[in-house]
C-alpha cells in the first residue's frame, strides 16, 4: 500500500502545490514584471512562496492522492480480492493511516517552525519589490508618468540611435511651486553609474516656469515667469531603480511571523493592554459628574486610592428645567446649550476615540488567534481528507486522474469556501474565533467519518436505486412491477392455496381501509397519523402474494399480478410517532399545513393503491375459477 500510495502522493503534491504557485503568480504579477529584478531575486521569492503554499496543497494533494489509490484498487478489482482474503478495509488503510498520521504531526512542525520565517521572507521581498522603481521604458505617442513628480511625452522614438524626439517634460516635483514645463526638438536619457539619477540630455528648447506673484518687488506687480531657450541642457532627476531589501524586523513583529508562544505572548500582552484600557474607561465614567454632582468621590486611605459613593442630592420636589431656562436671558440659554453640545460632542468624540483604539487591539488578539489555531487545522485537514478520500475511491472504484480529480476538487472547493467564510467570520469578530476557524473541519469530519462507515460496511452509497427509494419516501413516486415467465419452476403454483392468499389478502386491505374510513383532521394528522407498522405488514403481504404468483405457468396470472400496486412506505403517512410532539409541530401553522396537505395526498393515494389490490385479488380470484372477463378491467368495486 506505501508503495502505490507514495509515488501518486508524491506526483499530486507536485501538481497542487505548481497550480497554487500559478494562482500566487498571477495575483502578484503585475509586482514582479517591468522591475529589473534578477533571476535570483524571482526565484528566492517563488521558493518561499511555495513554502507558504504548502497548507494550501498538502490537504488536497492526499485527498487526490487517497482517492487514486484506492479507486484503482477497486477498479482493478484487487479491493475485492483483499476483502475475500479476509483482509478488511481498515486493515488495508492502517498503514497508509499511520504515514498520514506522521505527515500531520510534520504538519504541525511546519506550520510552527518553517511556515512563519517563510513567510516573513516572501513578504518581506513582496514589500521590497512593490518600492521598487520600475524599468524605465517610455513609449511613444503616451504620457509615461512612472518617474515620481515627472510626466514625460515622447512623440518619436529613434531606437538606432537612441534618440527621443518631441520631447515634453511636465515638472511636479515641487508641490510648492507652479509646475515647470520644458520641451525640446529632441532629446537622449541615460542613467548614472549608481543608478539613483536619470540624465536626461535635451537640444533646441525652451523651459517655461510660472513663478509666485511679484507684487512684493519694487516695479513689479501681478504673476512672473521665467522663459529660458537653450540649444542643449542636461537635467538629473532623481530616480533609484536598485532592488532595496526590507529589513525582516518589521515583518517578523507581525502574526505571520510568529510562533506559537510568541502568538500567546502577544495575545496575553494585548489582552492586558485592553483590559487596563477598559478599566481606565470605567474609571473616568464613574467620576464624571452627573449634572455638576459627583457620583463618586476619590478617597485616600493608607497611601491607596478608594472610590466611595458620594451623598445623593435629593429634592423635596422635581425640577422643572424648562421653566428654568426660559428665565434666563435669551443669550445665557443659548449660551448654556452651546455648552452642552461642546461637551457633549467632547465626550463622545473622547469615548468613540478610545472604542476605535480597542477595537483595533481586539482586531490584533483575533488575528494573531487565527493564526495560533491554524497551526493545528492543517493537521486535522490532513487526516479528515484521508479518511474522506481513501473510502470514497473505494465506494466509486475509479483510478486515473478522472474521476477522482473531479471529486477530489469538488471536495476542496466546498472546504475553501466554508473555511474561507469561517476565516472572515472570526477576522471581522462576527463569529467567536474558534468557531469560524474549525468550521470546515467541523463540517467534513462527519462527512469522513460517514464515508468510511459505509466504506467498511460495504454499503452501495453511490447506487442509484437506494437513492431512488429513499427520494420515493419523501416524494411519494409510483413504482410498478416486472415478472417474467420462469423457464424452471421449483414451487408449482396451486390453485387452492392461490385462493387462500389472495382472500387472505382482500381481507387485510378491507381492514385497513375500514380502520380510516375518511379524511384525517389536521390536529388528528399530527397527533396519530396512519399506522406505519400495519401499512408495513400489508405491503410485506403484498410482495409474498406476488412472489408465489410468480411461478405460476399461466401468463394471464402473471400479468394480473403485475396490477398489484407498490404499497410505499412513506415518512408523511404518521410524521411523528409521539402525541405531545405532534401537538406542538401542529401549533407551527407556516410550516406545518402544506405538511398536512402534502400527507393527506399521500394518504389519499395510498387507499387508491389499497382499492387497487382489492380490485386485482377479485381478478385473480375469477381468473383461478374460469369466470374472468374483460368486462371486469372496467369494473368499480
Amino acid at each position: 500500500m506505501l508503495s502505490r500510495f507514495l509515488p501518486r502522493f508524491l506526483m499530486t503534491f507536485c501538481i497542487c502545490l505548481f497550480i497554487v504557485m500559478m494562482q500566487f503568480l498571477w495575483r502578484y504579477i503585475d509586482e514582479l514584471v517591468g522591475k529589473g529584478l534578477g533571476v535570483d531575486v524571482i526565484a528566492e521569492l517563488f521558493f518561499y512562496a511555495a513554502l507558504s503554499m504548502v497548507p494550501l496543497a498538502l490537504p488536497l494533494s492526499i485527498l487526490l492522492a487517497a482517492l487514486m489509490t484506492f479507486g484503482d484498487l477497486g477498479e482493478h478489482v484487487e479491493l475485492t480480492a483483499l476483502k475475500s482474503s479476509g483482509i478488511s478495509l481498515t486493515t488495508i488503510m492502517k498503514p497508509l493511516a499511520v504515514l498520514i498520521g506522521i505527515v500531520a504531526i510534520g504538519a504541525f512542525f511546519f506550520q510552527n517552525n518553517v511556515l512563519p520565517k517563510s513567510q516573513v521572507k516572501m513578504w518581506t521581498l513582496l514589500f521590497s519589490m512593490r518600492q521598487t522603481s520600475p524599468t524605465l521604458d517610455i513609449p511613444e505617442g503616451a504620457v509615461y508618468s512612472q518617474i515620481p513628480g515627472y510626466n514625460i511625452f515622447v512623440k518619436r522614438k529613434d531606437k538606432e540611435r537612441d534618440m527621443l524626439h518631441g520631447v515634453l517634460i511636465y515638472d511636479v516635483s515641487n508641490a510648492a511651486m507652479y509646475p515647470r514645463i520644458v520641451a525640446a526638438d529632441s532629446g537622449r536619457l541615460s542613467m548614472t553609474e549608481d543608478k539613483r539619477h536619470l540624465v536626461l540630455t535635451l537640444y533646441k528648447g525652451s523651459w517655461y516656469e510660472e513663478m509666485k506673484g511679484g507684487g512684493g518687488v519694487r516695479g513689479m506687480s501681478g504673476e512672473l515667469y521665467r522663459r529660458e531657450t537653450f540649444h542643449d541642457k542636461e537635467i538629473m532627476i532623481p530616480y533609484d531603480a536598485n532592488f532595496t531589501r526590507m529589513d525582516d524586523e518589521t515583518m517578523r513583529s507581525q502574526y505571520v511571523g510568529k510562533n506559537i508562544t510568541e502568538l500567546r505572548q502577544t495575545i496575553d500582552s494585548v489582552r492586558i493592554k485592553v483590559d487596563s484600557a477598559a478599566t481606565q474607561v470605567l474609571s473616568k465614567m464613574r467620576t464624571t459628574p452627573v449634572c455638576g454632582v459627583p457620583s463618586q468621590r476619590m478617597v485616600v486611605k493608607d497611601g491607596k486610592v478608594h472610590y466611595e459613593r458620594s451623598h445623593e442630592v435629593q429634592v423635596d420636589q422635581p425640577v422643572d428645567i424648562d421653566e428654568i431656562m426660559k428665565q434666563l436671558p435669551p443669550t445665557e440659554q443659548q449660551q448654556l446649550l452651546n455648552q452642552a453640545i461642546m461637551r457633549t460632542t467632547m465626550t463622545m468624540q473622547d469615548q468613540q476615540f478610545q472604542g476605535y483604539s480597542i477595537n483595533d487591539d481586539n482586531y490584533v488578539i483575533r488575528r494573531h488567534q487565527i493564526e495560533l489555531m491554524k497551526k493545528f487545522t492543517l493537521s486535522l485537514a490532513c487526516l479528515i481528507f484521508f479518511f474522506i478520500g481513501a473510502p470514497l475511491g473505494a465506494i466509486i472504484r475509479k483510478g486515473g486522474l478522472g474521476m477522482p480529480i473531479v471529486v477530489s476538487v469538488l471536495l476542496f472547493i466546498v472546504y475553501y469556501i466554508i473555511d474561507n467564510m469561517g476565516y472572515k467570520l472570526a477576522r471581522d469578530g462576527r463569529w467567536p474565533v474558534w468557531q469560524g476557524i474549525w468550521l470546515s473541519s467541523a463540517v467534513l469530519l462527519p462527512l469522513g467519518i460517514f464515508l468510511t462507515k459505509k466504506a467498511v460496511n460495504d454499503s452501495a452509497v453511490f447506487n442509484p436505486d437506494a437513492w431512488l427509494n429513499f427520494l420515493r419516501r419523501f416524494t411519494g413516486l409510483h413504482q410498478t412491477r416486472k415478472l417474467e415467465a420462469k423457464e424452471v419452476i421449483i414451487d408449482e403454483v396451486v390453485d387452492e392455496v392461490a385462493l387462500a392468499r389472495i382472500d387472505g389478502l382482500k381481507t387485510a386491505c378491507t381492514e385497513l381501509l375500514n380502520r380510516y374510513p375518511g379524511r384525517q383532521s389536521y390536529l388528528k394528522y399530527w397527533q396519530q397519523g396512519y399506522d406505519k407498522a400495519a401499512i408495513k405488514s400489508l405491503a410485506e403481504h403484498v410482495d409474498s402474494v406476488v412472489d408465489y404468483l410468480s411461478n405460476s405457468r399461466d401468463q394471464m396470472v402473471l400479468n394480473k399480478a403485475m396490477d398489484f400496486p407498490v404499497i410505499r412506505q412513506l415518512l408523511t403517512y404518521q410524521p411523528v410517532t409521539i402525541k405531545n410532539v405532534g401537538t406542538v409541530i401542529a401549533a407551527l401553522l407556516p410550516i406545518a399545513l402544506p405538511l398536512w396537505l402534502l400527507g393527506l395526498r399521500h394518504q389519499k393515494n395510498l387507499k387508491r393503491d389499497i382499492g387497487m389490490t382489492i380490485k386485482t385479488c377479485d381478478q385473480l380470484t375469477a381468473i383461478f375459477n374460469g369466470e374472468y372477463n374483460r368486462e371486469m378491467e372496467y369494473s368499480v368495486k
